[in-house]
């Protein structure tokens, strides 16, 4: 109750020689305590990025190993671009795919490499174009993401 008291009062937390005091202790234990926790500290920061690394390796859809390969504001139209390309190809060796499939893996090929310099491009616009811009080339992706599902048969 006094404590509230005093610091309805105004007085501070934290005074000069409560600071001085803190340092002081700080001094003496910080040269003994560091190289024991330091470690632990490096650990736990390692592990923290790898998990870090991996929720946003889960939020593109890659590998962890690719993570590095998809940066920026567009990194995850970047993804999806690589998985589509990835899917032409496996479209390309399927056994079931006809003439019509090889012309539309081969145009939509072309598609998506005007796709992914549109996206790079988007990445020194302001932020209402670049926006506009990763709507609309999302948007063309559903479609092609579409079609390659049914040509696959999914």
């Amino acid at each position: 109750m006094a404590r509230k008291a005093k610091q309805d009062a105004g007085e501070a937390r934290i005074t000069p020689k409560k600071a001085k005091n803190a340092i002081a202790v700080a001094k003496v234990l910080g040269p003994a305590v560091i190289p024991v926790v330091a470690p632990y500290a490096v650990r736990a920061a390692g592990a923290a990025r790898e998990l870090y690394d991996r929720y946003q390796a889960r939020k593109l859809g890659v590998a962890v190993d690719q993570i590095g390969e998809f940066s920026g504001r567009g990194a995850a139209l970047h993804a999806r671009i690589a998985g589509l390309v990835q899917g032409l190809g496996e479209l390309r060796k399927s056994s079931k795919a006809t003439d019509a499939d090889a012309k539309f893996a081969t145009d939509t090929q072309g598609t998506l490499e005007q796709l992914s310099a549109t996206v790079r491009a988007a990445e020194r616009m302001p932020a209402t174009r670049r926006k506009a811009a990763h709507r609309a080339v999302a948007s063309e992706l559903d479609s092609l993401e579409e079609q390659l599902l049914h040509r696959l048969g999914v």
